[in-house]
């Protein structure tokens, strides 16, 4: 039985590697192109970004339910504050966003091949070792900002392997949404890590959950403001991960 077991668990990741590479590969002229014609076209960028998640989704079993969209307001920039526990975060997170957003991404993911063109395109890559790379990404968000487009930022900085519901936050998102008075719209991701765990390729079939807070406005927020209102949000966060859990 345990051998029967191996032997599925290893076709189902082999199963799961040539879903994720060949329709990337289908739909990449989709999702790269239209970042050559500026910001804006990046929304059917995104479109396509969006069928591939819901492709994976379906081919691979891993199913995403998604909770408070209400809580999306149409024609809002946000600052997307979410936890982060396994790659499978990232299908469901652009599944149930609507629209397109910029998601700040560390410059590793421009090794894995194929995906590292898309975040080369469709996100602002930064080296966190780099004062100055740094320093522009978060230009670059603020950028953004001012165009209309929401941004995603991990607060944690990287995918959860404690045993903590929540790593402690990075002050980043908090203090851009204090510079830009945007409001933050958490979001809590629950079952990924479970089902491929952190820094691994071993992976299985499930249900994966999604939950959208309620915004937390910045307005009239200063600098001196930054500890709080990254406190407010991780504790909204943890909130949502244990009355869900």
């Amino acid at each position: 039985m345990k051998i029967v077991n191996t032997i599925f668990r290893t076709l189902y990741k082999v199963w799961v590697f040539l879903v994720f590479t060949v329709f990337m590969l289908i739909f990449l002229p989709g999702i790269v192109l239209p970042f050559l014609f500026g910001q804006r076209a990046g929304s059917v960028g995104y479109t396509f970004l969006w069928l591939w998640s819901w492709v994976f989704s379906q081919l691979t079993f891993i199913r995403y339910k998604f909770y408070g969209t209400e809580n999306f307001k149409k024609g809002k920039a946000y600052i997307y504050v979410s936890n982060h526990t396994s790659f499978l975060d990232l299908p469901g997170i652009r599944m149930i966003i609507p629209g397109q957003f910029r998601p700040l991404a560390k410059k590793e993911l421009k090794k894995i091949p194929v995906f590292g063109w898309i975040a080369q395109a469709a996100t602002v890559i930064v080296d966190r070792s780099s004062p100055e790379s740094r320093k522009k990404s978060i230009d670059r968000l603020k950028m953004t900002l001012k165009h209309g487009i929401s941004i995603l930022i991990f607060a944690e900085g990287t995918q959860n392997r404690t045993k903590e519901i929540l790593q402690p936050f990075h002050d980043g998102a908090f203090r851009i949404a204090v510079d830009t008075q945007q409001p933050i719209l958490p979001m809590v991701v629950i079952g990924a890590g479970k089902l491929m765990p952190p820094g691994t390729i071993d992976l299985k079939p499930g249900k994966i959950r999604i939950y959208v807070g309620p915004e937390i406005s910045t307005e009239g927020l200063t600098v001196k403001d930054v500890t709080d209102l990254k406190q407010r949000t991780f504790d909204a966060m943890k909130q949502m991960i244990t009355q869900n859990s």
